[in-house]
């Protein structure tokens, strides 16, 4: 099966050996966002909440980049160095996923690139009803 490779400047470039999004099938596999300016390359913030809203709105601007849309996202993983800010997480999240629920894991880390307080990925299908 022949793949597409996902790239927008609306989020920022792979800072490693991997692509922004791989298509196949129906599906993408958007890779690990961090809370990066995708003009800058810098942290949209220093706190949680700054860097959490802006790598939703990277993941969000990959999907779309795809021809997806976030009520195609079938599963999210998110990556926290500290499980503390679970509760504005979600609070975050939700602004992106109020009434489509994707099935979602949250992890507790040790670290993340760059020093990034929060990292995340999705998966989407294209063949959902």
């Amino acid at each position: 099966m022949a793949h597409k490779v996902i790239k927008t400047d609306k989020a920022p470039a792979a800072i490693g050996p991997y692509s922004q999004g791989i298509a196949t099938g129906p599906w993408l596999f958007v890779s690990g966002q961090l809370g990066l300016d995708p003009k800058t390359g810098e942290f949209a913030g220093p706190d949680f909440a700054s860097q959490a809203r802006r790598a939703m709105e990277n993941l969000k601007q990959i999907v779309l980049a795809a021809g997806y849309d976030l009520n195609q996202v079938v599963a999210v993983d998110v990556f926290l160095t500290d499980m503390g800010d679970f509760v504005e997480f979600n609070g975050i999240y939700e602004k992106y996923f109020s009434e489509h629920r994707p099935a979602r894991a949250a992890i507790e880390v040790s670290a993340l690139p760059k020093g990034g307080l929060v990292e995340i990925k999705c998966i989407v299908c294209s063949d959902l009803p």
